[in-house]
């Protein structure tokens, strides 16, 4: 991978924010002398400090002298953060990054300027290891800084550039989707506590079932009925399994769980 020869700026780097920062390490994309990392408690920080990484509470400081400036607080606090950088963007230097829920690119130039150029990036907390499922948009940005900003999430799992109006959606079904399927293993895990597995035993064996199923969808490039219909016989164990799961709403439920999370998440920040 070629590396990105510029500076990055994270500010706000909470979970999202440093995995982000150590994943781009690991793949070769950047130094940790490139990447400077804010947040409110630099004690939390000091860690990365040690690895090379420059750790600041000033916002301001840090994004005036960046290139790539990757805005990661919560939705509710940016607005802050924005009044706190705008005395020194640089539109014709400097791409913002916005990893924040139902925030749209026309939202952050109505603070920093018509200008600048605002992508939008959703990961999930998979990130952390490498396996993120990020989505891309922009409404003004050039391919040129889209397809970097894609390379750069890329290094930590796939990532896809889509319309901006499917954002909002794209945090319910992967953000928030991290959790749904958690819970599912939980529950199957669950499940097999009460079929006579000791509860480590019966985790290791639904977490190690789940990435299978996921594997077999990315390697094999089907779709999941195809491999369901795989391992369903007539009058067999597995089909009486899934119709009980559908007879009490399994898919239905995971369906409109997905549908309230982009209700929510569409509305977690507030202009003003």
């Amino acid at each position: 991978m070629n590396q990105f020869k510029g500076s990055i700026a994270i500010l706000g780097s909470g979970n999202i924010g440093i995995s982000l920062a150590k994943g781009l390490v690991k793949a070769s994309y950047a130094e940790p002398g490139q990447i400077s990392l804010t947040r409110r408690n630099i004690a939390n920080l000091s860690m990365l400090a040690d690895r090379g990484f420059i750790t600041s509470t000033d916002n301001a400081s840090v994004a005036a002298s960046a290139d790539l400036i990757v805005l990661a607080v919560l939705p509710q606090q940016l607005n802050q953060l924005l009044d706190q950088i705008k005395p020194v963007v640089n539109a014709e230097k400097q791409v913002f990054i916005s990893v924040a829920s139902g925030v749209s690119c026309a939202d952050i130039r109505s603070k920093l300027g018509e200008q600048v150029q605002v992508i939008r990036a959703m990961p999930n907390t998979a990130i952390a290891i490498g396996q993120s499922m990020t989505c891309v948009a922009t409404d003004n940005a050039s391919k040129e800084n889209v397809d970097e900003v894609i390379r750069m999430f890329e290094t930590v799992g796939s990532a896809s550039k889509i319309n901006e109006d499917l954002m909002t959606s794209a945090t319910a079904l992967c953000a928030c989707g991290i959790a749904f399927f958690l819970r599912a293993i939980r529950a199957a895990s669950q499940g097999g506590v009460e079929i006579g597995f000791h509860a480590d035993e019966a985790l290791k064996m639904a977490v190690q079932t789940a990435k299978g199923a996921a594997d077999l969808l990315l390697q094999m490039q089907s779709h999941p009925e195809q491999e369901i219909d795989k391992v369903t016989s007539p009058k067999g164990c597995t089909i009486a399994g899934l119709n009980e799961m559908e007879h009490n709403g399994f898919s239905s439920s995971l369906i409109k769980g997905i549908k309230l999370s982009a209700v929510k998440a569409g509305a977690l920040y507030t202009k003003e």
